[in-house]
Formats: C-alpha cells, sequence, structure tokens
C-alpha cells in the first residue's frame, strides 16, 4: 500500500512523510537557507512583475535587463517578479530561469526584494526550481496552481504544502490562464504555514476583500483595479506589469492615498497593454520606448501598427517624462521587429 489516508483531514499522505516530513527534499535542514521573512515580504506595496528583454539571437540582453531593473528602484518599486508570466518565463529553459533569478539577486538584492517564479503543473518540477531559486538567493517565490493538467482541492492543498516548507511564498490565483479558481478553503489551509508571505489575487475585490477581512495578505494581479484594492479593499499593494513603464506613477497610486484621478488618468495606458494576451503589449511599449530592443520570442508577436501610433498618443497625453527611458517614443516600422522561433 503506497498511500495512507489521514482521516482526520482527509489528505493523502506517505506513511514515510508521516514520519519525517519532507524528508526527500535538501532544503531540509538546520542551516538558514533564506534570511528573508515572509513578514518583510507582507509589507511590500508595489511589485513589478518585470519584462526580459533579448538580443537578436533570442538570448537574454542583460544589459537591458540591469537598466529597467535599475530604472525600478530609481522610482521606488519594492520588489520584481523574475521569469513571470510577464517576464515570459514559460519560454525559458529552467537553466535560464533560475540563471536570471541568480544574476538579479547578485546585481540588485540588496536594494530591492527578488522573487522568483518557481511554479509549475509538476510539483516534482516547482520543488526543484524552488529549492535552486532559494538556493542563488532569491527572497522569495511566486507560485500558481497546477494548469492545464488539473488537480482536487486535496491535491492544491498537497502540491503548495509542497513548496512552502522551503521559504517566504506568495501563491498566484489567475484562473484566466490555468483554468482553475484557487477557492478560499485552500488559501486558508496553506495559510497556516509561518512562510505563507500572502495570495496575487485577479479574481476580482470582493475575493481580496474576503481575504484582508481575515488577515490574508493580498495583492491584486489586476492593474485596472489595483487602486480600488488598495484603497478600498485592504489589498496591501500590487503586483503590476504597468509599472514597468510607468514605476514613479504607479507608486503615487500605491502610497499616496486614494487617488481617483490619476487612477483615471492611467486608465487608457492600462487598458491598451491588455487588449493583446500580456506580455505583448508591454513587449511592443517597450520597444517603442527605445528600452530595449524589438526581438520577440515566439509565439509573441507585436501589436499592429494602428495600435502602436495609439500608445504614441498615449504617452503624449501621460508626459513621456512619466515613463521609462530617455529617448522619444517612436511607432516602429513592422520590419523593424525581430521574431525569433530557436533560441
Amino acid at each position: 500500500m503506497l498511500f495512507l489516508l489521514n482521516r482526520r483531514n482527509g489528505r493523502w499522505r506517505s506513511p514515510e512523510a508521516a514520519i519525517i516530513p519532507n524528508f526527500h527534499l535538501p532544503m531540509r535542514s538546520l542551516e538558514v537557507k533564506n534570511r528573508t521573512s515572509a513578514e518583510e515580504i507582507k509589507s511590500l506595496r508595489l511589485i513589478t512583475a518585470v519584462k526580459t528583454p533579448y538580443l537578436p539571437d533570442g538570448r537574454f540582453d542583460l544589459e537591458a535587463y540591469d537598466a529597467l531593473m535599475n530604472m525600478q528602484i530609481m522610482n521606488g518599486v519594492e520588489g520584481v517578479i523574475v521569469g513571470g508570466t510577464t517576464g515570459e518565463g514559460h519560454l525559458m529553459s529552467w537553466d535560464e530561469h533560475i540563471m536570471l533569478i541568480g544574476h538579479t539577486v547578485n546585481c540588485f538584492g540588496g536594494s530591492i526584494k527578488v522573487i522568483g517564479n518557481t511554479g509549475s503543473n509538476s510539483t516534482r518540477e516547482a520543488i526543484h526550481a524552488t529549492e535552486q531559486g532559494f538556493a542563488v538567493g532569491m527572497h522569495a517565490a511566486l507560485h500558481i496552481n497546477p494548469y492545464y493538467g488539473k488537480t482536487s482541492l486535496e491535491g492544491l492543498v498537497s502540491h503548495f504544502e509542497a513548496v512552502l516548507s522551503m521559504g517566504p511564498t506568495i501563491v498566484y490565483n489567475v484562473p484566466s490562464r490555468t483554468g482553475q479558481d484557487i477557492p478560499p478553503s485552500v488559501i486558508h489551509t496553506v495559510s497556516q504555514s509561518a512562510n505563507m508571505a500572502g495570495v496575487k489575487e485577479c479574481v476580482g475585490n470582493d475575493r481580496i476583500k474576503e481575504y484582508t477581512d481575515e488577515g490574508v495578505v493580498v495583492w491584486s494581479g489586476n492593474d485596472d483595479q489595483c487602486h480600488d484594492a488598495r484603497w478600498g479593499y485592504g489589498a496591501t499593494g500590487v503586483i503590476s506589469v504597468t509599472s514597468n513603464l510607468v514605476p514613479g506613477l504607479m507608486r503615487e497610486l500605491m502610497f499616496g492615498g486614494k487617488n481617483t484621478c490619476l487612477n483615471k488618468k492611467l486608465m487608457p495606458l492600462i487598458e491598451w497593454l491588455f487588449r493583446e494576451p500580456n506580455p505583448i503589449g508591454l513587449n511592443t511599449a517597450l520597444a517603442q520606448l527605445g528600452v530595449v530592443r524589438p526581438i520577440f520570442r515566439l509565439p509573441y508577436v507585436p501589436l499592429s501598427l494602428a495600435k502602436r501610433v495609439e500608445f504614441v498618443e498615449i504617452v503624449k497625453q501621460l508626459g513621456r517624462e512619466n515613463f521609462v527611458g530617455e529617448r522619444d517614443v517612436q511607432v516602429l516600422d513592422d520590419d523593424e521587429f525581430i521574431l525569433v522561433g530557436r533560441y
């Protein structure tokens, strides 16, 4: 008999794990593997899901990445998600992924919290990547629920418990991408872990209030709702895509008190960014601003010429000085973009 049913909580546990929890994980030792506490992560108000730039051959453009990171730090961003959906972690090998986390920690870890997206729909891969991420110094992990090959609610709890033992963790709920909502019952169960920093929640502000009323830390995962989430529903802050472009304005939105005027002013940019699946809009915008090269890893392709013209107008309305980079915003011709399928 390979597994036993624990009748008290209804979850499957192996007999070995019942004696020595997670006995197979090298992270389980008496040494302190991560010196950042979950409490430090809980206080972050503005976290950028940072973009990964590329060279013409599809490799990482670390010079452009470092410049982008410096812009985030100079404008008061407190944390970054490395290799998230926005950073195209799903288009990286795990070697690339862990290297970029390590590079970010090495260069910027003293100035900003580095949260590595080490989640996977495979618990085995999530464990291994998280172990490596903490080994190279990341301050916290971001973990999504298993997608595509979905599991039961009991399976969700077991999956998260397997990775929570390693260090501070943010659970990411985005049913539009995973096809499965993480219900409050699961969050309440895994929140008992001392390493549970909080939830990046994309379902909406009513769900956020449900959690914050019960003391669970939440970051809005929706830029268009983050102002109200922060000032009306109890969210600690936002994990933002838009802050790649206008980090100073997003900081003001999260730190400066209720500001419906600024929130309304940002809406045309936010709506433009998400007309096509993220990160298509962001990749196009950063290329137009001259901050990254106009290079896309397939299957992503740039926005249409008409939408690029529209972005130029949005920049003019918000003020070029509020955006990252120093070059004038350009429309760019179609043939200026490079699409890379092999990298």
